[in-house]
């Protein structure tokens, strides 16, 4: 009986785990979006500068209706394989909320089977690193049930870079200019006028 019990409760278990994962896995979903961006290989973008135009639309040689759950749609900037080498934080995992590849949300739209196109500004706070640009699509139960990227199954191809923001900024390096300007001019007005002071000093 205690033995019935524990397989009842262990099965029950597995059942609950499944149902409240759903897909887990990269390798399960469908690869049905055909997705672009407008870098050119091997471009460089300058963080908080630049834009990214990405364009988007249904694999129209797919089954009609396989979109027939689809609901939204997450971009995100995602590390290339020469960016994720030795840099475990950047690790690709098939389990996908172990998965380190994607880390740079881009934007979230409702989905359209149609070509939709927009522009995005590379954020700020976005590393120097080689990217491209993947797409998530969800159901209604907002799980991950299909994708599409701008690179190949290795992250090898149509690959761009992102050049980080350096720890100095424009304004802060003409303020230093100008502090170290009005230094030097005080400095000299400062042995002006003590030099003027003991010629006064001498003449008396």
């Amino acid at each position: 009986m205690a033995i019935q019990g524990f397989l009842l409760v262990s099965l029950l278990f597995s059942c609950l785990a499944a149902t409240s994962d759903g897909v887990e896995t990269f390798s399960s979903l469908q690869k049905s979006l055909i997705v672009t961006a407008s870098p050119k290989l091997g471009q460089v973008l300058k963080a908080g500068e630049d834009n990214i135009t990405v364009t988007y639309s249904f694999n129209k040689s797919l089954a009609a209706g396989t979109d027939s759950s689809y609901k939204t749609v997450k971009f995100k900037l995602c590390y290339a394989a020469v960016s994720q080498q030795d840099r475990a934080w950047r690790r690709t995992e098939d389990h996908l909320n172990k998965d380190k590849t994607c880390q740079h949300n881009i934007v979230t739209k409702p989905y359209s089977s149609s070509n939709t196109t927009f522009t995005w500004t590379v954020e700020r706070d976005v590393p120097t690193a080689t990217y491209f640009v993947r797409a998530y699509v969800y159901n209604s139960a907002d799980q991950e049930i299909a994708y599409g990227q701008t690179t190949d199954a290795h992250k090898t191809t149509n690959l761009f870079n992102v050049q980080a923001i350096s720890g100095r900024h424009v304004s802060l390096d003409i303020a230093s200019i100008c502090f170290s300007a009005f230094s030097v001019v005080s400095l000299f007005g400062f042995f002006f006028l003590e030099k003027r002071k003991a010629k006064m000093s001498q003449a008396k």
